[in-house]
């Protein structure tokens, strides 16, 4: 896959791709990241690509005409993909989301800054808005790091071990089961007898227990838009159960 990334910082990324696993997939050439910087497509003539808003306001807006002409370049002549826009208003990238776009053949990210960017621009080049979350940055770099190191990790052969990305948290929309490694016993406190007796079958109902024992705590809100089967339903009811018995004797 093909990621282009147009910023009026283009530096923000430079360990962040070059190391980890993003940093490997493009060793290997199963990612190919491009950032480019959107001053020079600037035609004033300091290279500013930004002006103050119609209207009057507060903060600065950017210029329409770099971010066009920084487009048309990123996209060259045969471009098969999807133009976004990091912004607050966009659709909120989830797993179903990530797994969609990394279906595609080229995405291209522009990065906005300020108060944000002309609409015209927004109107003319670009396909879709998304947002990680209801909260406010200093601008879209941040955001097109986390899409990208989301998206990047349901390409194949990025993680290295196809299963990987999905039995991992938010993937069939639970939280993930619990974690253990070595030793057995560490101060005083042991990893679960059932991740040692080598039955798989007893091992994936108890992740299953856990994982669902993990969402009802911790994002109970999940569970109203998760795929949940009978068996796993019975199971909630236990655990709500166990909870209110707990907090009757408390």
């Amino acid at each position: 896959m093909k990621i282009s990334i147009l910023t009026i910082f283009p530096e923000m990324f430079d360990s962040v791709f070059s190391a980890s696993i993003l940093g490997r997939a493009r060793e290997q050439g199963l990612l190919d990241i491009t950032v480019t910087d959107l001053r020079p497509f600037s035609a004033r003539k300091h290279k500013n690509t930004d002006d103050y808003p119609f209207g009057g306001g507060a903060g600065m807006v950017m210029l329409a005409q770099p971010i066009r002409d920084a487009m048309t370049a990123a996209m060259g002549p045969d471009f098969h993909g999807k133009r976004i826009y990091l912004g607050p208003r966009g659709k909120t990238l989830s797993t179903a989301l990530a797994r969609e776009l990394a279906r595609e053949e080229s995405l291209i990210l522009l990065c906005g800054h300020y108060e944000g960017v002309d609409q015209r621009a927004l109107d003319t080049c670009v396909d879709e808005e998304i947002s990680i979350g209801d909260y406010i940055l200093t601008g879209g770099e941040l955001a097109a790091m986390v899409l990208t190191d989301c998206v990047a990790r349901f390409l194949p052969g990025v993680l290295g071990c196809a299963e990987s990305p999905e039995e991992e948290s938010f993937s069939d929309g639970l939280l993930e089961y619990p974690q253990y490694t070595r030793p057995r016993i560490w101060e005083g406190l042991t990893v679960p007898d059932v991740l040692l007796n080598g039955d798989h079958a007893k091992i994936r109902a108890w992740r299953r227990r856990e994982s669902l024992k993990a969402t009802l705590r911790f994002r109970p809100d999940l569970l109203e838009k998760a795929p949940l089967s009978p068996e796993d339903r019975a199971i909630l009811k236990s655990l709500k159960e166990d909870e209110d018995a707990c907090s009757c004797e408390s």
